[in-house]
This record gives C-alpha cells, sequence and structure tokens, in this order.
C-alpha cells in the first residue's frame, strides 16, 4: 500500500467527500469550456450563413441609404472583408482575451450590455424555480399517496400544467390580472409587481413537469419500509413526508433542475418579449433580427455558462443529497 493510498484511506470521510465533490466539479467545469467553444462556434457561424449583409445592419440596415464607401470603409474597420477562416480566428482570440467586442445596433460594448441586461433575467428565472419548486411541494408532497381521487386528480392537474405553452399562458394572464382585473401591470421591470406574471407563466409548465416525476418518485419512497418505521415512532404524515420520504424522492427533481434552468432561459425569451421586460431574452431576440453578431454571440455565451454552471451546481447537490452516487462515481 503506498502512502498517498495510505493517507487517502485514513482521511476522515467529510475530507473524502469534499475530494470528490471537487473532483467532479472541476470534471464537469471542463466540459462545460468545450460546450462553450462549441456554442461560440456554431453562433458564428451560424449567424454568417443568415440571409442578409451584416455591414448594412451596422449602418442602421437598408433605410441608412449607406454610401459605397461608406459599406467599404465599415467592412474594413470590423474586418468583415477577410476571409473567413481569418474572421474565426481572430474572434476567437478576442473571447480569450475577454473581448465580446461592440454591438453593431447598440453601439455599446458587449459587457456593458450584459452587465445591464443580465440582472432582470436572473431575477425572472432564480423567481421561477422557487415558485415551481413551492408548487410542487404544496401540491405533489401533500398529495401523494393519499386518496385516490385526490392523488388522481393533483397528477391531471400537472399533465395539464406541464403541456402548457408559455406564450400562451402569458397572453391568458395578461388577458385577466393586468387587463382585465387590473391587479399587476401589463409591462416593465420596476419593482417586484410586475416580476409576478411572468414568473408564474414560467413556473407553472415547469411545476408540472417537475411534480410528475416527483410524485411517482415520492409514490414509491412511502411504500418502503423505513418509512413504516418512522411512523412507528409516532412522527405525524406531514412529518414523515418532509422529514423521511422527501429526501429519497426529490432526487429526480433535483436531477431535473439542471434541464430545467435551460428551459427557463428559452421560455424568458418569449416571456421577456411578451411583459417587454429588459432582460437577455429579449436582448437575444433583438439582436438576431438585427443581425448583431458581437450582442449575439455574447448573449449565447452568456446562457451557455449560466446552464454549464447551474448543472455543474445541480450535480453537486445531488452528490450531497445522496452520498453514494459519490461512492459509485469512485
Amino acid at each position: 500500500m503506498t502512502a498517498s493510498t495510505l493517507n487517502t484511506t485514513l482521511a476522515p470521510p467529510r475530507q473524502q467527500r469534499f475530494a470528490r465533490l471537487t473532483r467532479r466539479a472541476l470534471q464537469r467545469l471542463l466540459g462545460g469550456v468545450l460546450v462553450l467553444w462549441a456554442v461560440a462556434t456554431l453562433t458564428f457561424f451560424a449567424l454568417r450563413l443568415m440571409p442578409g449583409d451584416p455591414v448594412l445592419a451596422i449602418l442602421g440596415g437598408p433605410s441608412g441609404n449607406p454610401t459605397a464607401e461608406t459599406i467599404a470603409e465599415a467592412t474594413r474597420e470590423y474586418g468583415l472583408d477577410k476571409p473567413l477562416a481569418v474572421q474565426y480566428g481572430l474572434y476567437l482570440g478576442r473571447l480569450v482575451q475577454g473581448d465580446l467586442g461592440v454591438s453593431y445596433s447598440q453601439h455599446l460594448p458587449v459587457t456593458r450590455v450584459l452587465a445591464e441586461q443580465s440582472w432582470p433575467t436572473l431575477q425572472l428565472i432564480v423567481t421561477s424555480l422557487v415558485l415551481a419548486w413551492l408548487m410542487v411541494l404544496a401540491l405533489t408532497v401533500l398529495t401523494a399517496g393519499r386518496q385516490q381521487w385526490l392523488s388522481r386528480v393533483a397528477s391531471l392537474a400537472e399533465t395539464l400544467a406541464a403541456a402548457l405553452p408559455h406564450f400562451w399562458l402569458g397572453i391568458l394572464l395578461l388577458a385577466v390580472f393586468a387587463f382585465g382585473l387590473r391587479l399587476f401591470p401589463p409591462a416593465g421591470s420596476d419593482g417586484w409587481r410586475t416580476l409576478v406574471l411572468p414568473s408564474v407563466a414560467l413556473a407553472i409548465p415547469l411545476a408540472g413537469f417537475i411534480g410528475q416525476v416527483t410524485r411517482e418518485s415520492l409514490e414509491l419512497t412511502l411504500d418502503q419500509p423505513f418509512i413504516l418505521t418512522a411512523r412507528t415512532r409516532g412522527l405525524s404524515d406531514v412529518a414523515v413526508r418532509f422529514k423521511h420520504a422527501l429526501r429519497h424522492a426529490i432526487l429526480p427533481g433535483v436531477s431535473l433542475s439542471g434541464w430545467a434552468i435551460g428551459a427557463l432561459i428559452s421560455g424568458a425569451v418569449v416571456i421577456e418579449v411578451i411583459f417587454s421586460r429588459k432582460g437577455l431574452g429579449r436582448q437575444l431576440y433583438q439582436a438576431v433580427q438585427a443581425q448583431d453578431l458581437p450582442l449575439t454571440i455574447g448573449i449565447s455565451l452568456v446562457v451557455a455558462a449560466g446552464y454549464v454552471l447551474a448543472n455543474v451546481l445541480v450535480d453537486l447537490l445531488y452528490q450531497w443529497i445522496d452520498p453514494r452516487q459519490q461512492e459509485n462515481a469512485a
């Protein structure tokens, strides 16, 4: 037995667990770097293949009536006269240095636009995810394994919620609660009241999907012998569900939370447009329309980085909740 093996064997279990988590995080982060490179590459070439001239987009579109000299000067200034392979190489070199360029449409550094627009989107995503999990805990955990009719009604509600499109639900909430009852503002990004309807529109379908998976897992968990043991100790049904069954039943839902981040980001594009909110989703929609290459790539990279980071955190949370996964990985 070598010294390193002996040290690992004699190390406290908590240190071994931390070392495994750290090693797992580094592996996932390295994989995330490859994902970011792939996103940057695909976005670069996809936008280059789009119809239209990016130089005209820089100069204000066809309505700006730029002269031939102005077009030629802008083409040289932005390096668009170079071969595509050279443009790609220069573009990767700037990305490595943290230079995302200047937005064609807004004439501002992309980093500044991202700094201004990231917080509203982060607010929307976090609020929607928390709200979705509160719905899951309130509906699924309290009704799973109960009377058959109650469980079926709750399961049907989850199925219907998961099938609702974000855009349709957003328009419905606007019509009822903003224009009809006038309880919430129909647009804007200032104050918590402007966050309610967009968050609900994103949270309801997500809660339905996670709730379906969590319900099935919870019903299986409630039939396990350790649940019967907990009941014989005199614990109430609510205590048994939240203190003992939930930790095991929640694992599939936690693993889906990484996917949920991606679903919320894609849904935020539509929701931010419908509710006229500030945010990366709305900016991405406008940047693609304007063929704003630097801004589109910048937003795509930030979104991909957020998705990678969220998946790393969810993976570590899963490993922490169920230490057996660390042992299997080791």
